[in-house]
């Protein structure tokens, strides 16, 4: 599959940043849709004398004039192309611009626009060491709306990379090659990670292949111990530098890296010569800790380092596909960025306002709101479509209003956007975000999406009136004849008579329709 077509013409507009003092106080938040910021987290760098020559955010701009298009998106049903761009210079994304565009089909994000006007572009990751899923052992794009999240009370989408998908960049302006100084920093979504190798944002091979020890420096985020590891569980905000994630100065434990409770991470990593550091934070308030700060890693090939200035997002530096996370902003910096300038930059962030508090009405079948589906049939009024707790099924049981908190939780659903086609419904758990309510041989399940086709459309369910004549019904958007139907308490899509036993004629049309109801958690 080839590159998106970016569009041709545009230029980022950008007065000149003057200098301004490192402090919190003088980071304004904006009180319009189109108001800009006083800076942005690259106006901060700047100010700081380690400039930014790469920065990626689909949430917002990250220099205070920045007007120019912050991403691409392609809509499935055309192969439309469109940038999605900010409310007004130094302001938020405007998703009611991709919301427009990919009404009633799938959208995909085909490119991260690099707002220093270097051309550092992200795109669609080409085959590497290890293939990618896509045509040609490319890496997949990321369902474009898969991650929203508000900033500052404006609806905005990250970058949701599920196994599989990623992005690169081989060919950069400006990025720091051997051991030259470098910072960089992401805002990442804390709770979407697992043990894969590897999802990553920074300083990578051109070549995509493994090219030896310190032929990378990038961010990792995830719980993979299979190299360094920190405190805790995980997950770990750690640094990827090729043949070695590094929690500290030694490669396996170190104890001071912490892990990861936040809903919204800010996770930084820079080098230079013969030192590093790793440092993070909560991205929606308070200031950075540092987890490590010192010398190059006790292992050889680190000091000095072979860095070779491409840039990824999502994988590994020859092409290993198998993280996840989301994205949501980060940038590269020229130079060793001091802490003082971390700070600031922290503060930029965390006055941003990023939220997932639900957006919409509680109980209605709105994008963002949070639902509970209660059966309709005469045996079952008092069942509740739920996740099973022992297994990845989803089921019917009874849950008591008053009961447990973790009954009525696996009993409650976010309401989203149709991964398949965006005038349907998606519904991920309450409980366990990023895992959505899938069919799978015609059974309902809880999955982590995979970042495929099929799981979009096994996700996705087009709401009807119900077909009983009481409350709604959901059809399947990839078999539209088979409707999402509780049979002896578990869940199927299901069709009004055929040959499996969960398409019996009998009670059909109560089993298949749902009440609609105010969320249990």
């Amino acid at each position: 599959m080839t590159g998106p077509r970016i569009r041709k013409g545009w230029r980022t507009v950008r007065a000149a940043c003057s200098a301004a003092v490192l402090a919190a106080g003088l980071l304004m938040a904006a009180t319009s849709p189109s108001q800009a910021v006083a800076q942005g987290p690259c106006d901060i760098y700047a100010a700081g004398s380690t400039p930014c020559v790469a920065a990626h955010s689909t949430t917002r701009a990250l220099y205070a004039t920045y007007g120019g298009p912050l991403y691409q998106v392609r809509r499935a049903s055309d192969n439309g192309l469109k940038d999605i761009g900010p409310l007004g210079a130094g302001g938020y994304a405007d998703a009611a611009a991709q919301d427009a565009f990919c009404a009633g089909t799938s959208c995909v994000i085909t490119a991260l626009y690099d707002q220093t006007g270097k051309g550092n572009h992200l795109t669609q990751a080409p085959r590497g060491h290890f293939p990618g899923p896509a045509a040609g052992g490319s890496d997949n794009l990321a369902n474009a709306v898969e991650a929203p999240v508000t900033v500052a009370g404006h609806k905005a989408y990250g970058v949701y990379v599920a196994p599989g998908t990623g992005y690169r960049n081989n060919h950069t302006s400006g990025i720091a090659t051997g051991d030259q100084p470098e910072g960089m920093y992401a805002v990442l979504d804390g709770t979407h990670f697992n043990g894969g190798c590897c999802f990553d944002y920074g300083n990578a091979e051109t070549t995509g292949n493994d090219d030896g020890n310190g032929t990378m420096e990038a961010i990792y985020f995830g719980d993979n111990k299979g190299w360094g590891y920190g405190s805790g569980t995980g997950p770990w905000v750690m640094a990827d530098l090729e043949n070695g994630l590094f929690s500290g100065v030694n490669r396996g434990y170190n104890a001071n890296d912490p892990s990861v409770a936040n809903r919204f991470q800010t996770a930084i990593v820079k080098g230079g010569p013969n030192q590093w550091a790793i440092r993070g934070g909560n991205a929606q308030a308070g200031g950075l800790s540092t987890y490590y700060s010192g010398v190059r890693p006790n292992a050889p090939g680190y000091n000095p380092m072979k860095k070779q200035g491409a840039i990824i997002l999502g994988i590994g530096g020859d092409n290993s596909t198998t993280g996840a996370g989301t994205f949501y902003e980060g940038v590269m910096t020229s130079g060793y960025p001091s802490d003082a300038t971390e700070s600031a930059v922290q503060a930029n962030i965390a006055a941003a306002g990023y939220s997932s508090a639900p957006t919409g009405t509680p109980g209605a079948l709105t994008p963002g709101s949070r639902i509970s589906l209660r059966a309709t049939t005469a045996c079952c009024t008092t069942g509740y479509l739920r996740h099973d707790d022992t297994d990845a099924k989803v089921v019917l049981s009874t849950v008591d209003p008053s009961g447990p908190a973790a009954a009525k939780a696996a009993a409650t659903w976010t309401v989203r956007a149709g991964l398949a086609d965006t005038s349907c419904l998606s519904f991920e758990s309450a409980d366990a975000p990023g895992r959505f309510l899938r069919h799978r041989n015609f059974q309902l399940y809880l999955n982590d999406d995979d970042g495929g086709g099929t799981f979009a459309q096994d996700a996705t369910f087009c709401p009807t009136p119900g077909n009983s004549g009481q409350g709604s019904s959901f059809r399947s958007v990839n078999y539209p004849a088979k409707y999402l139907r509780h049979y002896a308490y578990t869940a199927y899509t299901a069709s009004d008579g055929g040959s499996n036993s969960w398409d019996s004629a009998a009670s059909w049309a109560a089993d298949t329709s749902w009440l609609v109801q105010q969320p249990l958690s």
